[in-house]
This record gives structure tokens, sequence and C-alpha cells, in this order.
């Protein structure tokens, strides 16, 4: 079967999905039919993590259509009758029954609510085949945690026509499910499952689930279906057929795929979530929220969708309403309602996410009134000062950081260890307050004196001549002339593309030649020099060893888009330097879309080949920023 190990990935829109593998057999603690979130697109909630199901024959004999990993074994054997599994326009899979019978069962989020359909066809055979006997394997749990069996099997059940509601926890919501032709209530514990990719990653791997009872499916007209969903309108009415219903969210989803036309389109549009009354950006599935720092920098890509120009406004309004003391959010916790305000650079890449919008977008006199005072208040704040250091220095650069928080995207913390902390001057938060300076030049005259005084100390700072290249720190832990001059990627945000230039061409062609010798894989960046001791050519192992490496060595693919900017604009920006960029590094990374997640890019890749995908296998900025490069470089 194709695709096998690999993982699928549908999104509702409002912060929920669903997710698996191709051969339906669980290996991660968020994989599951429907994954909620209460408060869109925060407080989620795994409810419905899998189903067991047989196919049943006329003379009761039964043969299974799902595999599942329990501690030492994997059972039954349903993955073998599995011919055929594709992903898109939503995931299928192919049952080969017999060499007359073939079952097709079909996973459709129709993104209209938080919802998912389970789709069933069956092709021959409907003479011996008749139903299918479905138990779904339910936890009601926040979704970072497991389940264990905690006394007798109890499920709240509720029966109003044709819907069945469950109660499966104190506190989670309620859900809902349509489609059953018979039904008999049976809860029971099913235990000891094993997520290998949890085993793997150094955590609890070992989960018990609740199965509600038996629904039984009717094959003798060759369709069913099963909705399920947290809103108990959902679903079809009782008059309404589930298969008819079923249908309808197929064209649903057929009509939204048409009009994103491509491939990286769709997969970009998948992390647009609802927030409040606009929207925002899921950073990464199946572990992260809205970041605000990820956010701004995946709008870069998302506005050449179709819809692109109103969903950026939408997203820009929404994050105006939480500036605090200059700063945006870092991210929101799951659960509670108070942002994080711990990073330097997201506040700034709001500022230049405005600049772009109102730049190419028309805007109406109010919504730009409202993005320029949000980004006006940005710029003072780090002018006057703010939390954790934050501010402007007498040399016109902005100084960052204290002593255990992590500001910039290298944000990786262990309990209190802050891995690559970067406590001082750091090089890509000085090309973002410059390109927003220029940026507000035009409206502020008054701004002009930072800007020249900025540009001039960046340029007698920042350029190491002895290495060629640029220092990732300057006046480190805010003692001055103190340098850390490893290699490290975050340069390319000050060699071109972002805002005004900042150096000579020599010193800029000089530093991004080094990048791209020494940093640059098929994969992205990667975020360390090989030749530093504190390299790590590895992604893997316990807590403290994966963090230890994620900013040591590991290649990020978002940092291709800033790199390839720079690497154009150094060169002119051509039709054929852009063509030139789209052969040598854009093309390599379309050949990871199907590595990990399927269609998408992850988080992060090994700094050596073969460059195995690691981390989140769905990263929004990975596939954002390939998605514009994608668009804007000439073919």
């Amino acid at each position: 079967m194709s695709g096998e190990g690999r993982e699928w990935l549908e999104t509702d829109g409002w912060g929920g999905f669903a997710s698996g593998t191709a051969d339906l057999v669980r290996t991660r603690r968020y994989h599951g039919l429907l994954l909620v979130a209460a408060r869109p697109p925060a407080d989620r909630w795994m409810l419905v993590n899998g189903w067991e199901g047989w196919l049943v024959g006329a003379q009761g004999e039964r043969l299974p259509l799902t595999s599942q990993a329990y501690r030492d074994v994997v059972y039954p054997n349903g993955r073998e009758y599995l011919e055929v599994f594709a992903h898109e326009p939503w995931p299928r899979w192919s049952y080969r029954i017999d060499e007359e019978t073939r079952l097709d069962v079909e996973l459709i989020v129709p993104g209209e609510g938080p919802g998912t359909v389970l789709s069933f066809s069956l092709h021959g055979g409907t003479e011996r085949w008749r139903s299918i006997d479905l138990r779904l394997l339910c936890s009601g749990r926040d979704p970072h945690h497991l389940r264990s069996a905690d006394g007798d099997p109890k499920v709240g059940l509720e029966v109003a026509g044709c819907r069945l509601g469950y109660e499966l926890n104190p506190g989670a919501p309620p859900f809902f499910v349509w489609g059953a032709h018979k039904y008999r209530h049976a809860p029971e514990w099913f235990r000891q499952f094993e997520y290998a990719e949890e085993r793997a990653r150094g955590l609890d791997a070992y989960e018990d689930l609740l199965s509600p009872g038996h629904f039984e499916l009717d094959l003798r007209e060759g369709a069913a279906a099963l909705i399920l969903s947290t809103a108990a309108n959902f679903g079809p009415r009782c008059g309404t057929d589930a298969v008819g219903f079923a249908e309808h969210c197929k064209e649903r989803v057929r009509e939204r795929s048409a009009r994103r036309r491509d491939r990286l389109g769709r997969a970009a549009s998948a992390y647009v979530s609802r927030r409040g009354d606009g929207h925002t950006v899921i950073a990464g599935y199946p572990w992260f929220g809205d970041w605000g720092r990820d956010t701004f920098i995946a709008l870069r890509g998302l506005r050449h969708l179709p819809e692109g120009r109103e969903l950026e406004s939408s997203i820009l309004l929404e994050w105006s309403q939480v500036v605090s003391r200059g700063m945006l959010p870092n991210r929101f916790p799951d659960r509670g309602d108070t942002p994080e305000y711990n990073s330097v650079d997201a506040s700034l890449w709001y500022v230049l996410a405005v600049r772009d919008h109102l730049a190419t977008a028309e805007t109406d006199a109010p919504t730009e009134s409202r993005l320029w005072e949000a980004a006006r208040s940005i710029l003072e704040g780090y002018l006057q000062g703010t939390r954790h250091g934050i501010g402007l220095d007498v040399d016109g650069l902005i100084r960052a950081g204290e002593p255990g928080v992590q500001l910039t995207w290298m944000d990786a913390k262990v309990g209190d260890w802050v891995v690559t902390p970067r406590i001082g001057k750091p090089v890509e938060i000085q090309a973002l307050w410059l390109a927003a300076l220029a940026f507000a030049v035009a409206r502020e005259a008054g701004l002009a004196r930072h800007l020249e005084r900025g540009r001039a100390s960046f340029a007698e700072k920042f350029f190491d001549p002895e290495r060629g290249w640029l220092r990732d720190v300057v006046d480190v832990d805010h003692e001055p002339n103190r340098m850390d001059p490893r290699l490290r990627p975050n340069q390319v945000f000050a060699l071109g593309g972002l805002g005004p230039d900042l150096l000579s061409p020599g010193q800029a062609h000089s530093a991004l030649d080094a990048v791209e010798r020494i940093l640059w894989t098929p994969a992205g960046l990667r975020t360390l020099d090989p030749s530093e001791t504190e390299y790590r050519a590895r992604y893997e192992g316990g807590v403290w060893e994966r963090d230890g490496a994620y900013h040591q060595g590991t290649v990020w693919p978002w940092l291709t888009g800033p790199f390839v900017d720079a690497w154009v604009h150094l060169r002119g920006g051509g039709p054929d330097v852009q063509r030139a960029a789209r052969n040598r590094f854009v093309a390599p990374l379309l050949t990871q879309l199907d590595r990990a997640g399927l269609g998408h890019i992850s988080e992060i890749a090994d700094g050596e080949a073969p460059h195995t995908p690691r981390g989140a296998p769905f990263q929004a900025w990975s596939v954002t920023e390939l998605f514009r490069l994608d668009r804007t470089l000439a073919r």
C-alpha cells in the first residue's frame, strides 16, 4: 500500500482537526477522528481517538478493517486488506476484500464546524457482505495528556431521534453521532494502546481508551456514513439520509479545493483558524496553537491565497486587539485566557505585515487607522522600553533579554535551561527593527534619526571581516563589545529582501556565500555551523536531547524563504535569477511534501543526510514560505 507510515491531516478551520497514519495505526497521542477546540482555536479536547471496524457477512463471518497497536502486539490484521491509500482531496482507504469486492472508507472534515464524517461504500459483494460493526475508541482528554482506565467503564448516553449524544468525562464537551442503523450501548475499556512516536520522543506512550458501544452500519444498499461532531446541529436532520449528508460534505470540500487550485495553496489554507470575530494561524499540527511570530511570518505566504487579502486584514485586525506595552503575545495557552508576552520579534513581524498589507491591499480608512495605530504603539513601546529588557539603546539598535527568558525564535527551553538565550542584540531583531522604522518614517518623519543611527551602528558592529559573515549577537548579555561570532542563519534577514540594505554589496555577498556553503541543505538551513562543538547532527532522544539540538544544527525549512529573498536580491532579482533560485533551492524542498506529513512540510529536519523530517509533521511557516516562493519566483 502506498503512503504507509506517513501522516495525514484534515483541519476544521476552528482549531480542531483529524489526523492519523496511512495504515490507520495510531502512533501519536494526537492522532484522532475528532479533536475539537471548545474556544477556537484554544481549549482543545481529544474526544474520538479512533475506530475499530469489522465487515460482517450474511452468514455472520467477520473481516477486520482496522489495526490497533497495543503493547507488544498489533491486532486485528485489517491493514493486510488495505490496497490503496490516497490523501487528496481527503483521506481514502481502499480495501480489497476478495476478487469481486472492494470497500472504500473515506474521512471528510467539511470545515463548517467541529465535525468529521466517515463514509463507507461497498463495490460488489453486496449479497455476501451486509454491514459494518463499528466501535469508537474515545478518551475525552486534553490532547497533550494520556488517559488511563479509571474504574468501571461509564459513558453518558442521550438519544434524540436519529442522533446519539455522549459524555465521556466531566469537563469534556459532549459529542454527537449520526448514521447508525442500529446501536447497542456497551461501554468497555480497551487497554494499553501503544504510540510509537511518543515512545521515540521519550514520552509516555501507553493509553487506555473507552468505547461506548456497537454501531451497525447497513451496507445492503452499498453505502453508509457515520457523522461525529460536538455541535448538536452539525449532522443530518432525522429525515435526512446520512449518506446524502456525507455526499454534501464531499461536494463542499471539492468546491473549496477547486478555489485553491494548487497543492501548496490547499496545504497553506489548512493552518487558518477562527479566533474571536476574526482569524489567526495555527503554528503547526498536531501540538501547536496560534503563535504570534508564526502567524505574521505565515501571512507572507497566505496573502497569495485567492482570499488572501481579506484573510490578512482579518488576522491583523484580530491581533491588533492584544497589543500590550508595545508587544504582541508570543502565544495563547491552550487553557486560560492570559497570553504570554515573551517574544521580541513577533511584534516587529506584525509591523512588517501591516506594511505589506497597506502597500498592496485596498483598505478602508477605519481599518488602515486601526492597523497603523497598532503598529505605531509597538514602535513606541520599543522606543520607550518594555518587558524583558526590550528597548532602544543609545546606538539605535534594540537590546533585549534577561536570564531565564527566551525571546527570539530560537526559543528552546527545558526547565530553567534556555538552550540558546541570545541576550543582547540579536542580528535578525535589528534587521526587523530597521525595516519597521523604514516603513514608519513615511508617516512619522521624526523616526528618521533613529533609523539612520541604527543603520550606521549595524554596519559597524555586525560584519565580521575575519570570518566574512555577520555576528549572531553583539553586546552579548548587555556587555558592550562582547560578540557571538558563530555562523547561524539569522543573518539572512539582514542580507536583502526584508527592508533597507544594511551592508555593502561585498559584505552581503560574502555573508550569504558563507551561509549557502556551510548551512544550506536540500531541506533548508542548518541552525549552526557543523564545525562548532555544540553542533548536533540529529534531532532525536528524550526532551532534553531534542531541545538541546533544536537550534544547534537542526534544519528549519522555513528559513529557505528569507535565504532565497536575499539570494535573489543580491543578484539583481531578474527573471533568470528567480528561475535559478527556483531550480536550486525550491525544487529540492518540493520533494519533501510526501516524506512525513502528506502534502505538507515538517517543522524541522536532521542537520545531516538524509535530513530525516522531525518535529511537527505539519508546520505553517514551512508550508507558507514555500508557497510564497512558488508564487513569486519566475517559472
